[in-house]
């Protein structure tokens, strides 16, 4: 699919990488990975670990082969509360990416849109110049927090959101214009745009193509190869709807969040609150699985068992 649609960059998640690491095709790289894990040693559960950020770093390098931009590569969700441990973490898949020959310039580290995740972020743009990609973004407040701490890119959620909100409300259908998705991530460009924040919104998780065409003009959107294939027969001249000089004409108040702050408003917002740990929970059920494919594949052959 990258081969075929050649975008700038591409994302990992847990969720792709588990899906990925069952194919056929990428069985040389569970090898390696399995084998990079084994050659480390320690515990049973570190060198677990150690394949699966290794594996994670290995197919990051495969898709860098294919594209001229970045890689997006996940840091466990089951970290999300925990700043230090997300900061540990991002580094040492930076090193790992070093090892094969990748510098920090070509990866974005992502981080789940937690209080000590961007905090997190804050952390690795200022002190050790790694690049974030701050995920799972569903609130306005997280938008915010975001912008404050200087990452270099968001994903605001744009299909979970319209999910959520048909999940628990009448209205089952609604125009691009009008889904609560398109207008969340148009709010926070409008936002970052009028205010001068240098952090990429970046718009994500689309359920369909009249959702990708109502953000035309945002800094960048990450598209499934799905609906690459749906965009690629059509041939319309799109208009960009976002735009900076129409986000500087925008009636928004620039507002500012420390820790209290940020948990009420974010609380405040029940679709994220529930997307967010939703989003959390399957990362790390994927996380969980993905381990336990690494550990049969490590440890059920050996002594003959």
């Amino acid at each position: 699919a990258i081969d075929e649609y050649k975008p700038l960059d591409a994302t990992t998640n847990p969720s792709l990488i588990l899906a990925a690491a069952q194919m056929p095709a990428y069985q040389k790289l569970v090898d390696d990975a399995v084998a990079y894990g084994k050659k480390l040693g320690g515990s049973e559960e570190e060198q677990i670990k150690n394949a699966s950020d290794k594996l994670f770093v290995l197919f990051g390098a495969e898709i860098l082969k294919r594209i001229p931009g970045r890689v997006s590569t996940e840091v466990d969700a089951r970290l999300s509360f925990d700043k230090e441990g997300m900061i540990q973490r991002a580094r040492r898949l930076i090193d790992l990416y070093k090892e094969v020959g990748v510098g920090k310039d070509r990866i974005l580290i992502k981080l789940s849109s937690t209080w000590e995740g961007i905090q997190a972020g804050r952390v690795l743009e200022a002190e050790y110049g790694i690049h974030c990609n701050m995920t799972l973004l569903f609130s306005f407040a997280q938008a915010v927090a975001c912008a404050e701490a200087g990452v270099t890119l968001i994903s605001p959620f744009v299909g979970r959101i319209l999910d959520w909100y048909v999940a628990n409300g009448d209205k089952k259908t609604y125009e691009p214009s009008e889904d609560p998705g398109v207008k969340s991530v148009t709010k926070i460009y409008n936002y970052y745009k009028k205010f001068g924040y240098k952090t990429i919104v970046m718009g994500a998780s689309f359920r369909n193509t009249g959702q990708i065409k109502a953000l035309t003009g945002c800094d960048y959107l990450t598209i499934s190869p799905k609906l690459l294939a749906e965009l690629s027969k059509e041939h319309v001249k799109l208009t960009p709807t976002l735009s900076v000089k129409e986000a500087q004409a925008c009636n928004l108040e620039k507002i500012h969040l420390d820790e209290k702050a940020f948990r009420w408003h974010h609380n405040e917002d029940q679709m994220a609150v529930e997307k967010l740990s939703d989003g959390i929970r399957r990362f790390a059920a994927d996380a969980v699985k993905l381990e336990k494919m690494l550990k049969e594949r490590m440890f059920s052959t050996e002594n003959g068992k």
